[in-house]
């Protein structure tokens, strides 16, 4: 955007900025120069900072500058546990239910994407939203996912607790009277025993997720264009690395592919640290020990690298986090294979992530950790960390501490509170997780998300319940003592995620020498009402100097992308995260002007009903 009063410095005089974003309230996260007015990039990290004038030498014929227009520009946001890489491989397969704000919204679009979805195909909605988020606050039922969808099957995932489907998904996905109920897992049944369509995490999620596995996948060419569109789409919000916790169904070095060839043609806009996860029970220390004489943390480079083991060691180890289910308990004498997992990694010089919900389970690790430190193996070299700790007591923030290790928390409790809530009651729920006494200890915390399959992977929905405790639906659940302050919870979105890479010398803030990480905000994160932070997005996005999101003032700045395939994606028509008010009510608007259009030419040609559909809310009408 050329800029008037600007003018280009002689090329010979000094090094020239790639880039310079001026005229910008800019929070740098360093202490020791807290905001600017610019910044200037080069050669893909931060060369300057200061005021406009005193970058304006930096312009040259070739820099790129942008006028901030006085908005606040943030250094980039890490999301310190995402399964991106999963994310990508399926994004514009999933309707995306995240920021939707009614169940009839919700139903519309499932409507809709039902008359566009080719025989064949699944609609799934996978994760990012909750019954509370709408104004109904409830569930849809089988029965309004049959009316909606009755001829394509439709898979509607919630939290980690259910997951509910039409006749035509049942069928899809096999289940009969017959079909026996997976270990931990449970398929409702009617009067009769045929399945209703209503399957149940109790309390394990292998029953979703199995069945979810079923559904067909994109090829490899589709993969990579899903996994760019992803990216962008993560871009949109200001995020600008993360540390992808990889997960069930993810199998190494496989699912790993896309992000490697695109790494290696230059295509990410996003910054991925990854972590190997052994998928099979029995297998799991075969597993650990081949990746170990193969690869090491740190393999790769800015873009992509390993960063190493987890979330889960061992199968055995791992505890389970439906609310709405009783804690689970793990089998007795799970330690040994657990400690001959860990030894493998600290032996080795790997770190590791540890899923770990309750503090039962974290004491038994760190049982086992405390047995390899008295032998001096313990922690070996390696980061470690416990992901999730939502119960975790205080003595055993003590033993973490004392070992060095770091915790992940994400806001799971925005979406899952109320089961939380009303299990182990207020109190509990004031102080899950108990973030501000880990940080009152000075532990390393970083903050994230754990999208896509229960939270949105939207930060600045994870950032406002850090700041006001409160669920995507309002409820107030935790205390104002374990409430942030808006710089503090932006800093384990930022420098906290940096600190689990080892990467803190070099991301997390906006300071010379640093990555050329940053976003320009659509509104002032620091002055907003608390309501308004979840609607923030970012209007640029910058990673190592490369715009790799632009809207607003900006649109057209960014790099182009492949056009989203295939043609009937849900993401081709609605997109991912729903903005709330005017937007999104256009985009269900065009969507049902579409529809209705294609149902007057089939009911013309005798294909089908007339009648114009419902599927605008009333509320966004006004």
């Amino acid at each position: 955007m050329p800029v008037a009063g600007l003018v280009p410095a002689p090329r010979q005089e000094q090094a020239h900025a790639d880039l310079l974003v001026r005229n910008a309230k800019v929070f740098t996260g360093d202490v020791h120069r807290p905001h600017a007015r610019a910044v200037a990039i080069r050669d893909g990290r931060v060369a300057a900072l200061g005021d406009d004038h005193e970058l304006a030498p930096l312009v040259g014929p070739e820099t790129r500058v942008v006028d901030a227009l006085g908005r606040r520009v943030v250094p980039g946001l890490n999301d310190s546990h995402l399964h991106v890489i999963r994310g990508g491989l399926n994004y514009v397969l999933e309707l995306r239910w995240d920021g939707v704000r009614s169940l009839r919204q919700a139903l519309a679009m499932l409507r809709d994407q039902a008359a566009r979805t080719p025989k064949g195909q699944w609609i799934r909605v996978v994760g990012g939203w909750t019954a509370e988020q709408f104004a109904e606050r409830r569930m849809p039922t089988v029965a309004e996912l049959n009316a909606a969808a009755p001829d394509k099957p439709v898979f509607v995932l919630h939290l980690y607790q259910s997951a509910l489907m039409n006749r035509a998904g049942v069928r899809a996905a096999g289940f009969t009277r017959d079909t026996p109920d997976p270990r931990g897992g449970q398929i409702v049944r009617d009067r009769s025993g045929e399945p209703n369509g209503v399957l149940l995490a109790a309390p394990g999620a292998l029953v979703l997720y199995s069945t979810l596995a079923k559904a067909p996948t994109l090829d490899a060419a589709d993969k990579r264009t899903s996994t760019r569109h992803f990216l962008r789409e993560l871009n949109r919000f200001g995020l600008t690395s993360a540390v992808d916790a990889a997960g069930g169904f993810q199998s190494f070095p496989d699912d790993y592919g896309t992000v490697a060839d695109l790494a290696a043609a230059g295509e990410l806009s996003l910054r991925i640290a990854y972590h190997l996860f052994p998928q099979t029970a029995g297998q799991e220390l075969a597993d650990l020990k081949r990746w170990t004489e193969t690869v090491k943390p740190g393999d790769g480079d800015a873009w992509l690298r390993l960063n190493g083991a987890g979330e889960n060691l061992t199968w055995a180890a791992a505890d389970f986090e439906n609310f709405s289910e009783p804690r689970p308990e793990l089998a007795a004498g799970y330690e040994a294979e657990f400690e001959q997992a860990v030894r493998i990694l600290v032996e080795n010089g790997w770190g590791f992530r540890l899923h770990a919900t309750y503090d039962e389970t974290i004491r038994r690790d760190l049982a086992v950790f405390e047995k390899l430190a008295a032998e001096g193996l313990f922690p070996g070299g390696g980061r470690w960390l416990f992901d999730h700790a939502e119960t975790v007591s205080a003595g055993s923030l003590d033993r973490i501490a004392a070992l060095g290790g770091a915790v992940s928390v994400q806001n799971r409790m925005s979406f899952q509170g109320l089961a939380f809530r009303d299990r182990y009651g207020s109190e509990a729920a004031a102080h899950t997780p108990p973030v501000r006494a880990m940080l009152d200890r000075g532990l390393t915390v970083a903050a994230g998300t754990d999208a896509t399959r229960v939270s949105s992977y939207n930060p600045w929905v994870a950032l406002h319940w850090l700041i006001t405790g409160r669920t995507v639906g309002g409820t107030p659940l935790r205390g104002p003592a374990n409430q942030l302050g808006r710089d503090t919870a932006l800093g384990l979105y930022t420098r906290g995620g940096a600190r689990l890479t080892g990467e803190e010398d070099v991301k997390g803030m906006l300071r010379e020498g640093y990555y050329g990480d940053l976003a320009v905000l659509s509104e002032d994160y620091f002055t907003v009402p608390d309501h308004v932070i979840p609607d923030i997005e970012a209007v640029l996005t910058v990673v190592g100097g490369r715009i790799v999101y632009a809207s607003a003032e900006y649109e057209g700045l960014d790099e182009a992308l492949p056009p989203i395939a295939p043609e009937w994606s849900p993401v081709a028509r609605f997109g991912g995260y729903q903005a709330g008010g005017a937007r999104q009510a256009a985009l269900v608007a065009e969507a049902a002007a579409d529809s209705a259009e294609q149902r007057r030419w089939r009911a013309a040609r005798g294909a089908g009903p007339g009648g114009p559909p419902s599927l605008v809310d009333p509320c966004f009408t006004h």
